[in-house]
C-alpha cells in the first residue's frame, strides 16, 4: 500500500455477516470455464480514470472467455480489511479476485485466503520484466500469491526557490541533508528545514538502510526465522541520523515528533517546509500546493556522495482467491488487470508507477518528473519482512513509537531500539 496496512477489528467481522456479498457461483475446488467472476478493488479518491482502464481490461478479458462475465466492485480502502477477512471466513460470498496492499500479503496467505499461483506466474511471459523487489511483495516462502498492480517509492522534494535563494545546492549525501536542512532553519526560521515526522515510518527506514541497518534478518522459511535487528550497530545509527532531525534548529520535536507522511507532505506542499520525503503518489498534491512551480525532486541521498538510500516498495498487488471456483479464468484476469499494457495506462490516468522495468522506462520518456523515483527504485528499493507478524508489528505502531522516544529524549537509541526488538520478536514468534 501507499500508507501502512491497517488491522481488522474483530468485531467487524460480525457486522458484516447481514451485508454479506453475493456468491459468485459454483463451488470452491471446481474450475468453471464460465460464470460470473467478481472482483474487489480499491475506490480511490478520484477513481473514474481508474474505472475506465479497467473496463477496457474486462471487455478485452469477456472477448476471449466466451460465456465469462466480470463484476467489479470498489470498496473503500479503510474497510478493507474487515471485508477480506469476513471473505476468508466466508468462501460461498467471497469475491474470485481482491486487490490488497502488498504490506498485507504475508498476512493474507496465513490466513488462508490468497491461491498459490507460482506455476502460472513463472510461465507467464510478460511476469520476466516485473521488478524484483515488486515480485517480493507477492512472494512467501518462495511461493508467489498474486501479481504486483504498482509500485509506490519516495524521494526528496525541495524548494528551488528557497535553495537558490541562499545559494544552496541539493544535498548529496545524508550528513549533508542534515547540515542543509539546519542551515535553512537557521536563514528561514519560519520554515522547516526539512520536514520530518515521528510516525513517518516509510520516511524514516530508507535512514536505517541507508546505513547497513536492516528491519529483519532470516528469510522467514522454515529454519531461518525472522529475528528484529533494528537494534543493531548499524541500524542505530540510521535511528540517529533520522532523529537528528529533530529539534529546533531544523523540525521542532514538539510539533514534529506525531507527524506521518500525510502531514509532512502537506507542510511541504503548503510552503512550511523546505523540503520533505514524498512518494510519487505525493506528487498531485504538491502539484496542487502553494509550491508549484518553485520544487523539484531528488533522490533521497546515502551516506555517500553520489549514492541513493534504499527507499521502502510501497504498492498494491492483485490475487486470486483460494476459494474460486474459476481458478483459470481468474488467473486471466488477474493478467488482464496486471500485464503491461493495463499499468501503462494506469500510469496515464492515475500516475501509479508501472511494476515492469521496460514499461515504467516508458512511463518516464512519458512524464519526466517520475524519474527521480525510477532512479531510486533502480538503485535497489527494500521491502518490510515477509511476516504475518509485520501487520501486528505495524498495527501496534512499534517503529513510531521507537523514533518517538528517542526524540522526545524519553528514551537513547540503544533503550528504545532494544525495546523496539523486543516487540518485534514477539510478533514474529507469534506469527509462526
Amino acid at each position: 500500500m501507499k500508507t501502512p496496512a491497517r488491522i481488522a477489528v474483530p468485531i467487524a467481522l460480525l457486522t458484516l455477516a447481514a451485508c454479506a456479498p453475493q456468491t459468485s457461483g459454483g463451488a470452491a475446488g471446481t474450475d468453471d470455464k464460465s460464470g460470473t467472476l467478481r472482483v474487489w478493488l480499491f475506490q480511490e479518491v478520484a477513481n473514474k480514470p481508474k474505472e475506465q482502464v479497467v473496463d477496457q481490461a474486462v471487455a478485452a478479458f469477456e472477448k476471449r472467455h466466451e460465456g465469462a462475465k466480470v463484476e467489479v466492485e470498489y470498496i473503500p480502502v479503510e474497510t478493507r480489511a474487515q471485508r477480506v477477512k469476513a471473505a476468508f471466513n466466508d468462501p460461498k460470498s467471497a469475491p474470485d479476485l481482491i486487490e490488497y496492499g502488498n504490506t498485507d500479503t504475508a498476512g493474507y496467505v496465513k490466513d488462508g485466503g490468497l491461491a498459490d499461483i507460482t506455476a502460472e506466474f513463472g510461465a507467464w511471459d510478460e511476469a520476466k520484466d516485473t521488478d524484483p523487489t515488486a515480485r517480493s511483495s507477492v512472494t512467501v516462502g518462495g511461493k508467489v500469491y498474486g501479481a504486483p498492480l504498482f509500485v509506490g517509492v519516495r524521494a526528496l522534494y525541495y524548494r528551488t526557490d528557497v535553495f537558490s535563494g541562499l545559494g544552496l545546492s541539493a544535498p548529496k549525501t545524508q550528513d549533508e541533508l542534515v547540515a542543509t536542512a539546519k542551515k535553512i532553519r537557521k536563514a528561514r526560521p519560519e520554515l522547516y528545514g526539512m520536514a520530518v515526522g515521528g510516525a513517518y515510518t516509510y520516511g524514516a527506514m530508507p535512514f536505517i538502510w541507508a546505513n547497513g541497518g536492516e528491519l529483519a534478518t532470516g528469510t522467514g522459511a522454515q529454519g531461518d526465522p525472522y529475528k528484529s535487528a533494528v537494534n543493531s550497530e548499524a541500524a542505530r545509527k540510521g535511528i540517529a541520523a533520522y532523529a537528528s532531525l529533530f529539534g529546533d534548529d531544523n523540525c521542532p520535536a514538539a510539533k514534529c515528533a506525531q507527524m506521518g507522511g500525510n502531514a509532512t507532505v502537506t507542510a511541504f506542499a503548503s510552503g512550511k517546509a523546505a523540503m520533505a520525503v514524498g512518494g510519487d503518489f505525493s506528487h498531485a498534491a504538491v502539484e496542487a500546493g502553494t509550491v508549484k512551480g518553485k520544487y523539484a525532486v531528488v533522490p533521497l541521498p546515502g551516506t555517500t556522495p553520489g549514492s541513493i538510500a534504499p527507499a521502502f516498495a510501497g504498492g498494491n498487488n492483485i490475487g486470486v482467491l483460494k476459494s474460486t471456483s474459476h481458478r483459470t479464468l481468474a488467473v486471466d484476469l488477474m493478467k488482464s488487470l496486471t500485464g503491461k499494457e493495463t499499468q501503462g495506462r494506469l500510469f496515464d490516468a492515475m500516475g501509479f508507477l508501472p511494476t515492469y522495468t521496460d514499461v515504467r522506462q516508458q512511463a518516464a520518456a512519458r512524464e519526466p518528473f517520475v524519474k527521480p523515483f525510477i532512479d531510486s527504485l533502480g538503485a535497489g528499493a527494500k521491502f518490510v519482512p515477509a511476516s504475518a507478524g509485520w501487520g501486528q508489528i505495524d498495527a501496534s505502531l512499534v517503529l513510531p513509537t521507537m523514533f518517538q522516544e528517542v526524540v522526545s529524549g524519553r528514551k537513547d537509541v540503544k533503550a528504545a531500539s532494544d525495546d523496539a526488538a523486543k516487540k518485534m520478536d514477539a510478533a514474529f514468534a507469534a506469527a509462526g
